[in-house]
């Protein structure tokens, strides 16, 4: 966009002044009203507050087998797909990135 910069510029009060007129108008044209979008999710049992007392809570974990396409890396433990195999010695298989 191109700028002329020959043309008279415009002090902040008189452009917020513009602006505050802008808003006032379009306000004033209609009622409008916010909406907030609730989900019936949303509580407020999901936020913990810094140092509170978790003690009595249980967490609850389901852990998914080793899969068949997949292996444990012998030097990360880290369970990768088949495809990552970079070395296998003595039964032990290693994963490209650990293979250095």
């Amino acid at each position: 966009m191109a700028t002329d910069y020959d043309a008279p510029r415009k002090t902040e009060e008189e452009s917020s002044s513009e602006s505050l007129e802008a808003l006032q108008a379009s306000r004033g044209s209609g009622a409008q009203t916010a909406l907030i979008d609730l989900d019936e999710n949303d509580t407020a049992e999901g936020i913990d507050l810094p140092g509170a007392d978790l003690s009595s809570e249980e967490l609850t974990v389901v852990i998914v087998p080793e899969q068949s396409d997949e292996f444990t890396c012998s030097s990360c433990f880290l369970v990768r797909h088949r495809s990552q195999i970079a070395l296998e010695k003595n039964g032990l298989k290693f994963c490209v990135e650990c293979e250095g």
